[in-house]
């Protein structure tokens, strides 16, 4: 969330590898031609094709079965930790929460952000000062089913142009009646007379299925102090 001004300095975006194309082999008609090489890639792609999913079930059925089994059923519940066995949902889809959102800077008070619910927050969201160093702080909740691959997206604009991208891999979550919390690595927004002005930006929480949990379409400032606490 915002802008960091160290990706480009310590290469925090991941370049697609170059692909390489291998040339033709021209030859007298004995000759010998060269074994085609497999990629690896695709021989892989091909094997998880012929994989063969078994029927999905829902949290409640995985923990019923074999409940006869002690070890077995103690071994599940050490697996999800503290799940809410009393308030286990019956559907197969995992319910992600956002439950709160706010920025952190040694400069300043915690910055509170309202999570809007349809996602557009009315208005500037929220102001950084050049050259500052913040982490985004967020807290959620997982019910019904495990939610697996979790993770946050985040991409900005100036002027219609993308200025920054960035990716982060929270992990895979159990149910559980306490919320999780996540602290963001920090990061440093850019200074001077260009980095100020006002970017648009957009924010996802994404599992491993690309399901949307929330999505949030928002403008935000970067000005040179820190907005005056009222």
């Amino acid at each position: 969330m915002g802008l960091d001004e160290n990706k480009d300095k310590e290469g925090g975006h991941v370049a697609e590898d170059d692909k390489q194309t291998s040339g033709s082999h021209a030859g007298g008609g004995d000759e010998q031609q060269p074994p085609v090489a497999v990629n690896e890639e695709e021989e892989d792609e091909n094997a998880a094709s012929k994989i063969q999913l078994g029927p999905q079930c829902t949290l409640k059925e995985q923990l019923e079965k074999d409940k006869d089994d002690e070890s077995l059923r103690k071994w599940k519940e050490q697996l999800l930790g503290s799940v809410d066995f009393d308030n286990i949902g019956e559907t197969l889809e995992p319910e992600v929460k956002i439950l709160s959102l706010s920025i952190l800077s040694a400069d300043r008070p915690d910055i509170v952000l309202s999570v809007p619910e349809d996602g557009k927050p009315p208005g500037l969201w929220f102001t950084l000062k050049e050259g500052s160093h913040y982490n985004l702080k967020f807290s959620f909740q997982v019910n019904n089913n495990i939610v697996s691959g979790l993770k946050y997206t985040n991409t900005v604009w100036k002027t219609g142009m993308k200025v920054d991208s960035s990716k982060e891999m929270l992990g895979t979550f159990s149910p559980q009646p306490e919320a999780y919390v996540h602290v963001m690595p920090e990061e440093t927004t850019p200074s001077g007379l260009f980095a100020r002005g006002t970017y648009s930006a957009k924010t996802k929480f994404l599992d491993d299925d690309n399901k949307c949990y929330l999505e949030i379409n928002y403008t935000f400032d970067i000005r040179k102090e820190w907005v005056a606490i009222s």
